[in-house]
């Protein structure tokens, strides 16, 4: 809002102090010097309570809407209204502009204040077929029962694997340069053009969390084939399950995995059964479901804004220092919260059948 206009409310303070006090516009600026109040203003509200006692505006009175009329408001409502429930399946406000003529802030004020419509963006999400929501439904279901308080999931250890580029991730919403130039020609290359690599140089991570603790980094070898043998040797016997089992010495736990071909193997499965390794079979797990793993929905996100944070690297030593630097600030209270909406997500999925959840949470 402009300084010195007046909304709704500032209305009737100002017309209760006029009609019940008699104050004039120096006494209201003078007790009121936190509404920024201009004279003027005031005093015409004054004028029309002493003349009208009322500080309302006439029906019809005003400057009368040259764009925002019927028509265009219908016109307007159809180009951006025809949504069904694909992307790209209606007209933005700059795309109705070009077609109609209307100006941008025009075709806004009649999204706002004419259709009240609120804008949302779009959230991404695994592609769920039926075949998947059914078992989604049904396998968080058996999850809920097999754990069916906050505190048995306190032993369940989620795992996962992130690959990690030598380039940071790039958000061109945030990445901007602002200038006085009046065009980009205007602006030094130096600051406006952001060099990247074709082929940027990438590292595999795996990572283990519960809220008994977390394990250590694990990086897997570069152009590693992750197959069975290799997550068995490398990954789980490696360093994942004797982190865990120096962290639950005396207490009893079970692993997670996702859907992933090398932990869904046979071969991992006798190996994790000759290890005496409690876990979630992979009949039982929610296929296409990152969105149920506290790792993938919110371990993963704050790890890599923590790593890429006023960073930039050359090498892939340097980037594995800052990925293993930055896990090991990672809170643990931080992960106890992720972990706690466990069990909300999962009765979320029974709740949509299924079905996404992401715009729930």
């Amino acid at each position: 809002m402009r300084a010195g206009r007046l909304t709704s409310d500032d209305r009737s303070l100002i017309w209760n102090l006029r009609t019940h006090k008699g104050w004039g516009s120096w006494r209201m600026m003078k007790e009121f010097p936190n509404k920024s109040w201009k004279r003027r203003s005031i005093d015409n509200v004054i004028k029309k309570i002493d003349r009208e006692d009322t500080t309302d505006r006439k029906p019809g009175s005003g400057r009368p809407k040259s764009v925002r009329t019927d028509a265009n408001i219908e016109l307007v409502s159809e180009l951006i209204c025809s949504q069904d429930d694909k992307p790209h399946s209606h007209k933005s406000p700059r795309e109705i502009q070009r077609v109609t003529g209307i100006s941008r802030s025009s075709i806004q004020r009649i999204v706002k204040k004419d259709l009240a419509l609120n804008q949302y963006k779009r959230i991404a999400g695994q592609q769920l077929n039926n075949d998947c929501k059914i078992k989604r439904l049904q396998r968080s279901q058996q999850l809920l029962q097999r754990f069916p308080t906050g505190r048995s999931v306190r032993s369940l250890w989620f795992t996962d694997e992130k690959t990690f580029t030598v380039e940071t991730p790039l958000n061109s919403q945030n990445d901007r340069v602002y200038a006085q130039a009046t065009s980009k020609r205007g602006v030094s290359p130096v600051r406006l053009i952001r060099d990247r690599q074709h082929f940027s140089q990438k590292v595999m991570v795996s990572v283990g969390v519960s809220r008994m603790g977390k394990t250590g980094i694990v990086f897997i070898e570069p152009g590693a084939k992750i197959n069975s043998k290799y997550y068995c040797q490398h990954v789980l016997g490696g360093a994942l399950l004797p982190d865990i089992r120096a962290r639950c010495q005396r207490y009893s736990w079970t692993l997670q995995q996702d859907g992933a071909p090398s932990h869904t193997a046979r071969n991992t499965l006798t190996y994790l059964r000759r290890e005496n390794v409690t876990f979630i079979e992979p009949a039982v797990w929610p296929p296409n479901s990152p969105d149920l793993n506290p790792v993938d929905y919110a371990v993963w996100g704050a790890l890599q804004q923590m790593v890429y944070q006023r960073r930039r690297f050359t090498t892939i030593n340097q980037l594995k220092q800052a990925i293993v630097t930055e896990w090991g600030k990672l809170s643990q209270r931080f992960i106890d919260r992720a972990i706690s909406q466990w069990r909300r997500r999962l009765a979320c999925v029974v709740q949509q059948q299924g079905g996404h959840i992401e715009h729930l949470m």
